[in-house]
């Protein structure tokens, strides 16, 4: 009998498990197949770096404001239902891709893309409120691990292959494929047989001010979910990788590879940092480190002259990054009742997409204008920056309330 690794065993045991995975998987995927090729067309349609910034706010900023309700609707309704239902509309929205063909359409794009960030507004808390519930306790760091760095799997695969795809076929058969591949994530959710509800739907009149009033009641929960808000800060950096692949010698294929070591980086990040899910007491300063390396790492970044070099860098940073990203959302699932998961899954979702907008507008007000490696060192500095206060924070408040955090 062949050995199957601890990590993946429970993808084997577990058929909901396995067709959640893989729903989560290909949808992922489709959306670097997406957002790559348009990275690259947008410049070349319009010689501006700033839509490119525009299409990366729009993505996450639509996402940030529709949470506090979608959350709510998580707990409300069938998540189940609600994953199908997002990854149709996404498929049918993705298409519209096909008609920004000019400068004058490049809006278009925008338009496009902050309609799909609707739906997935709505997919991403029934996904990660549903996760615990379709897996044994004793499987969920495991579930947490695969989970995290499906997301880097996945951004490694459609990075790569999309900017391939894109240089070799142009970027509207790769919208096409995403379309198709929306379909079948679309397919994997109907698959799955497991309720993603621990019981029934929550009053209706139930909304997201009760999960506020939770938060703020629990300092531990807290500050988990403003933990992932420096990442969030820095990633304005993302809005620099098509011109600074441009500055390093590198054209649209490093574009590409810059996404993939950011891929792979919050790939394995979440299967090396995995063991800090058994020992409670690694998991806040677990988190603090992680944010502090990001920052460090993106530093490095920009003052590298060897594209190579940029690229370890950006790994070492997401490797730190999935990593944060995987510990504080299964210290979440765990101290969160199921009743209010979706909502507070949001709070925390939107309070690090509001962070990733901000620091995206905020790069792309300067990308036409500085050169991209003074905005790669700032954002890495605002992590850390971040990172620094959140620890000091976050020991104050637990020294102040230890009865809270046990």
């Amino acid at each position: 009998m062949s050995y199957v690794p601890p990590t993946l065993s429970v993808l084997t045991r577990n058929k909901d498990f396995r067709h959640l995975f893989a729903a989560d998987l290909i949808g992922l995927g489709a959306d670097w197949f997406v957002m790559i090729p348009l990275l690259s067309l947008l410049p070349q349609l319009t010689g501006s770096g700033t839509w490119g910034a525009l299409v990366l706010a729009a993505d996450t900023g639509v996402i940030a404001l529709l949470l506090p309700y979608t959350g709510t609707v998580a707990d409300r309704l069938d998540r189940r239902k609600i994953m199908i239902a997002a990854n149709l509309a996404m498929a049918v929205c993705t298409l519209a891709l096909l008609l920004v063909r000019t400068a004058a359409t490049a809006w278009l794009a925008v338009a496009a893309i902050a309609v799909v960030a609707v739906a997935k507004a709505f997919f991403v808390p029934a996904a990660s409120a549903g996760l615990p519930n379709v897996v044994d306790a004793e499987d969920l760091p495991a579930a947490n691990a695969l989970s995290g760095s499906a997301w880097g799997t996945m951004l490694v695969v459609g990075a790569s292959l999309g900017g391939v795809a894109s240089s070799i076929t142009g970027p509207y058969p790769c919208f096409a494929f995403a379309s198709a591949l929306l379909l079948l994530a679309a397919f994997q959710g109907w698959r799955i047989r497991r309720p993603l509800q621990a019981g029934p739907p929550v009053d209706g009149k139930a909304g997201v001010g009760e999960a506020l009033r939770y938060i703020r009641s629990h300092p531990r929960v807290a500050s988990l979910v403003t933990v992932k808000c420096a990442v969030g800060l820095g990633n304005g950096v993302l809005a620099t990788f098509p011109l600074l692949a441009a500055v390093l010698g590198a054209g649209p294929l490093g574009l590409g590879l810059l996404f993939a070591a950011r891929g792979l980086g919050a790939l394995i990040g979440p299967l090396v940092l995995r063991r800090v899910l058994s020992h409670r007491a690694w998991i806040l300063p677990g988190l603090a480190v992680s944010m502090a390396v990001y920052g460090l790492a993106y530093l490095g970044v920009s003052v590298a002259s060897w594209f190579p070099l940029a690229l370890a860098g950006v790994v070492v940073a997401h490797l730190a990054g999935g990593g944060n990203w995987m510990m504080s959302n299964y210290q979440l699932q765990a101290e969160v009742p199921d009743a209010l998961r979706g909502r507070v899954f949001a709070t925390d979702v939107m309070l690090a997409t509001l962070a990733v907008s901000v620091s995206q507008l905020a790069v792309g007000a300067f990308i036409d204008r500085v050169d991209p490696r003074p905005l790669v060192a700032i954002s890495g500095a605002v992590t850390l920056v971040y990172a620094i206060g959140w620890a000091l924070v976050t020991r104050r408040g637990a020294a102040r309330a230890p009865e809270l955090s046990s």
